[in-house]
């Protein structure tokens, strides 16, 4: 079984922006003006999942609870080190989790739709 993650969003490029130059995903693909939506397709190559954006007239409505986020987990130390850097650098601040246990486990930020993102390292070697 293969994953798509789907959302709509009002920013197409600041989304492309923060999720390849912040966190690290590559553009998989995309498309132009399919009944008036744009898209792309951002995750890792040979992955069995992907992240979906897309772009319309029509204004994204989102909505989520303080519990509903999005877990990244690198691979290695170093990757979870660079990744923390590159938030740094990017002047994103980390906020507070809803659920303890993610204060303690990782680090909260927001994408720029508002969606709570964690970067844990608990699954690096």
């Amino acid at each position: 079984m293969k994953l798509r993650i789907a959302r709509h969003t009002d920013d197409l490029e600041k989304i492309k922006t923060f999720y390849i130059d912040v966190l690290g995903f590559e553009l998989l693909g995309g498309f132009e003006n399919h009944d008036n939506y744009d898209g792309i397709f951002i995750g890792k190559p040979d992955s069995d999942w992907h992240f979906e954006f897309t772009q319309s007239d029509t204004k994204a409505n989102h909505f989520s609870d303080e519990d509903d986020i999005t877990v990244l987990y690198p691979e290695t130390i170093s990757e979870y080190n660079n990744l923390i850097n590159k938030i740094i650098n990017s002047n994103i601040s980390t906020i507070t989790s809803a659920n303890p246990y993610w204060n303690t486990n990782g680090k909260m930020i927001l994408d720029p739709d508002g969606f709570r993102i964690i970067i844990s390292d608990l699954k690096a070697k």
